[in-house]
């Protein structure tokens, strides 16, 4: 698993257009749609710098975080005192972690669970976040669609950010390995700041592409029952071939502890 290394030092510069209040507003329109009692806990996986949990705390809901990055965890609570909230979190491997509570919901946004390229620690992964919810609560992720990226195959990317006197360019190349179902995402960041000579930053991420009956099989072997496939974030569309981002949405049954 990738822990962000360097990335994670300018992870909210480029994605600060990332509209997160929408993504928490579709969070939301899942838990009242789908869970049988008010949600209060959340557990979110993979919680990077807060961009889900800081806004899910302020509206009213007790959040608890794991990360496998130290910065972005830094970052998180830096983020959260900011915004008058205290956001508990937790340096953790999601394949292993062992909080000793149980929550009424656990979010994995933003393909954290396509950073699980072997399968063992996918069902891992969904057996460990199983035994931290009880019945009956809600699971929603969302991951790289395996049909749409074969179909729309992943491209080199340029795009450059710029806030308070920073300038980076960053220049995505991707790597298909189609017949492992894995893509290995090169970045290559060109950080310019005041006064600063120019820092390149190289880092390589390594993700699995899933297909969404894979994914139904394995929720169903670790303890879940999936509810609903649906276009990441729009609970009311419909996912098909063309759809790159897909939110399973998924409910803890008995068999799973």
């Amino acid at each position: 698993m990738s822990s962000y290394v360097k990335y994670s030092e300018y992870y909210d510069l480029i994605y600060q257009d990332k509209d997160y209040e929408a993504e928490c507003d579709f969070i939301e329109l899942v838990f009242k749609k789908y869970s049988r009692e008010p949600v209060k806990s959340v557990l979110d996986v993979g919680c990077g710098t807060g961009g889900h949990a800081i806004p899910l705390m302020k509206r009213g809901y007790s959040v608890t975080g794991i990360d496998v990055s130290a910065t972005m965890l830094e970052k998180a609570k830096h983020r959260a005192a900011a915004s008058g909230v205290t956001l508990d979190v937790y340096r953790k491997d999601i394949r292993s972690f062992n909080l000793k509570r149980e929550f009424g919901a656990c979010i994995e946004m933003f393909a954290v669970m396509d950073y699980l390229t072997e399968t063992s620690d996918l069902q891992k992964a969904l057996k460990n976040i199983r035994q931290h919810l009880r019945e009956g609560s809600l699971f929603l992720f969302d991951f790289w669609n395996g049909l749409a990226v074969l179909r729309i195959l992943p491209e080199v990317r340029v795009r450059t950010f710029e806030e308070k006197g920073i300038k980076l360019t960053r220049i995505v190349r991707p790597e298909l390995d189609a017949i492992n179902h894995i893509c290995r995402i090169n970045y290559d960041l060109l950080v310019k700041g005041t006064g600063k000579a120019l820092e390149e930053v190289k880092e390589t991420h390594t993700i699995r592409f899933y297909f969404p009956q894979e994914i139904r099989h394995h929720l169903e072997e670790c303890g879940f029952k999936l509810l609903k496939f649906c276009p990441f974030p729009d609970l009311e569309g419909k996912a098909d071939e063309n759809t790159w981002s897909v939110a399973a949405i998924a409910k803890a049954t008995g068999g799973g502890r």
